[in-house]
């Protein structure tokens, strides 16, 4: 059975970080692409970050560039968001999203296997 599992969220004060893991089970990401959206409260889920299935291309949305990097580690089959310089608008449940293809994309209908999703929260 195919098993997204996002940790790493919580409550974090405006300018801090997070870094959140998404581990895979059930079969290899290596030749997958990755990506992490976010949905806030009332709010559409939206494209966080994605990444390639070598980690050699990453995407990330306007609102988070230069503050988030994503990153993958193959070997542990893990997926990572490193979060610096969190603020109030960056709140919300974190979703790990896995293709069955080697690139990514912006859209979450691209993605085939999904994570439960993570909190974070950030106070102002």
């Amino acid at each position: 059975q195919v098993q997204l599992v996002e940790s790493g969220g919580g409550l974090v004060q405006a300018g801090g970080s997070l870094r959140l893991s998404c581990a895979a089970s059930g079969w290899t990401i290596s030749t997958s692409g990755m990506g992490w959206f976010r949905q806030a409260p009332g709010k559409e889920r939206e494209f966080v970050a994605a990444i390639n299935w070598r980690g050699s291309t990453t995407y990330y949305a306007d609102s988070v560039k230069g503050r988030f990097t994503i990153s993958r580690d193959n070997t542990k089959n893990t997926v990572y968001l490193q979060m610096n310089s969190l603020n109030a608008e960056d709140t919300g449940v974190y979703y790990c999203a896995a293709a069955w293809d080697k690139s990514y994309s912006v859209y979450d209908g691209w993605y085939d296997s999904w994570g439960q999703g993570t909190q974070v929260t950030v106070s102002s």
